[in-house]
């Protein structure tokens, strides 16, 4: 694919972003921040029956083109080839940035993955909240950032500081 083409379809996810909006039934609520440039996402997810697939999922957010569009353009993937949740805790970040467009998203690693990790930790929460009932105990406060992203209760206060 050439880099025009890579551009408009992220300016087209931009301007029109799939699957965004809260969920207002969402099993999980994730938010997610680059503290470098301030870029905020909360992934809503809902497991499907099967506590395998994702039932639904979208986001929320504010932030650069590269973000956004990102995020828009995971949730389609994600949605579209009814993924399970191992599977998209199989993603690649780099994998990510090359669908993107490595020429043009490489300044900005971070910004292009902020969606892919933000997913992947509301997966994370999803299982382990099913794991924690399945076993009777609560889940524990308190998250682990990632590779300079946060993820979790403060991840938009943290995104905003400088």
């Amino acid at each position: 694919m050439d880099r025009q083409l890579q551009i408009q379809i992220l300016l087209d996810h931009y301007q029109k972003p799939r699957h965004r909006g809260a969920l207002e039934d969402a099993d999980v609520a994730m938010p997610g921040g680059n503290p470098g440039c301030g870029d905020v996402v909360t992934v809503y997810l809902k497991g499907a029956e099967d506590h395998e697939h994702i039932g639904e999922v979208s986001y929320e957010g504010e932030g650069c083109t590269i973000s956004m569009a990102a995020s828009s353009m995971l949730l389609e993937q994600v949605v579209e080839g009814d993924l399970t949740m191992d599977e998209v805790l199989e993603f690649d970040y780099n994998e990510m940035i090359d669908q993107l467009g490595r020429q043009i998203v490489a300044s900005r690693p971070k910004c292009a993955t902020l969606g892919l990790g933000t997913l992947k930790a509301a997966i994370r929460r999803y299982q382990q909240d099913k794991r924690l009932a399945e076993a009777g105990v609560s889940r524990p406060k308190g998250s682990t950032p990632e590779e300079g992203l946060v993820f979790g209760e403060g991840a938009a206060e943290a995104a905003h500081k400088d």
